[in-house]
C-alpha cells in the first residue's frame, strides 16, 4: 500500500482520528510521521521543522504500534519504565510514575508479569501505559483499544479524553470504532487506497450524531468494511456516543 499525494496538516493540540478499511494506508501514515518509514517523496514537518531525514529518536513522538512491540524479556513494570529510564529519571520518580499510570489503567496486578503471560488485551493496556507515561507532545495510537473488552475500552476512552484535556498533546489515533472516534476526536478523516477521501470537523460530525440514520448511511457509503454491516442503530444514539 502506498500513500498517494497526501497533504495532511494537524494542528498543535488537536485530537485527530483516522478511519478507513484495512489496507487504506493508515498505519503506513503513522510510521512515516514517526520516522520509522521514509517517504519516497514529500516532507514531514513538525512545528515547521523538516524532520523527513531524522530518525524516530529525534522527533519527540511516542508511537503505540498495532504490534505493541513490548520487550519479551522485560516484565510489565520494566516495559512501562523503559522510556523513563532512557530519559534519565531517578528510580523513585520512575516507580511513582509507573504505579500511577498502572493504577489508572487497572493493571497493577500485571506489573511483575512478562508479555508471554498476558492476554492480548492485557498487553495492549501495558503498551498504552508505556506510551502515556512519558507524556509525549505528539502521540500516535494505532488501534489502541482493538483487543479490549467493553469495560476496559470504556476506561481507556475516558482516560484518553482526560489525558488530552489535561496535557494537550497532539494526537493521531487510528481506529475502526465509530463510537470511539466520535467520543474522542476534534476531527475525523477517512482514508482509502492511500488517499484521504473524507474529512469531518467536530461540528459536522456532532450534527450527524443527531441524525443517526444519515450518519449510518454515509459511513456505509464511504467506509466499505465488513464491520459496517453489523453496526447496530442503537450504538449511534446521541446518549450512547456522548455519555461519560
Amino acid at each position: 500500500m502506498k500513500i498517494v499525494n497526501l497533504n495532511l496538516k494537524v494542528r498543535e493540540g488537536e485530537y485527530l482520528v483516522i478511519m478507513g478499511p484495512n489496507g487504506a494506508g493508515k498505519t503506513i501514515l503513522l510510521l512515516i510521521i514517526a520516522g520509522i518509514l521514509k517517504p519516497d517523496r514529500g516532507r514531514v514537518l513538525i512545528n515547521g521543522v523538516d524532520v523527513t531525514d531524522k530518525g524516530p529518536e529525534h522527533r519527540g513522538i511516542a508511537l503505540m504500534p498495532q504490534t505493541l512491540a513490548l520487550f519479551p524479556h522485560l516484565n510489565a513494570y520494566e516495559n512501562i519504565a523503559y522510556g523513563l529510564r532512557v530519559r534519565k529519571f531517578d528510580e523513585e520518580t520512575i516507580r511513582r510514575k509507573v504505579y500511577s499510570i498502572a493504577n489508572t489503567l487497572g493493571i497493577t496486578h500485571l506489573l511483575r508479569k512478562y508479555p508471554a503471560e498476558m492476554s492480548e488485551g492485557e498487553k495492549q493496556l501495558v503498551a498504552l501505559a508505556r506510551t502515556l507515561v512519558i507524556k509525549p507532545k505528539i502521540l500516535l495510537l494505532d488501534e489502541p483499544t482493538s483487543s479490549l473488552d467493553m469495560a476496559a475500552k470504556e476506561k481507556v476512552i475516558k482516560l484518553l479524553r482526560e489525558y488530552h484535556r489535561r496535557y494537550k498533546p497532539t494526537v493521531i489515533h487510528v481506529t475502526h470504532d465509530i463510537t470511539e472516534a466520535l467520543r474522542l476526536a476534534d476531527r475525523i478523516i477517512v482514508m482509502e487506497n492511500g488517499r484521504i477521501i473524507c474529512e469531518l470537523s467536530k461540528d459536522v460530525f456532532k450534527e450527524l450524531i443527531s441524525h443517526s440514520e444519515i450518519l449510518i448511511r454515509e459511513l456505509r457509503r464511504i467506509y466499505s468494511v465488513m464491520e459496517v454491516k453489523s453496526w447496530r442503530k442503537d450504538i449511534f444514539s446521541p446518549g450512547k456516543i456522548l455519555e461519560g
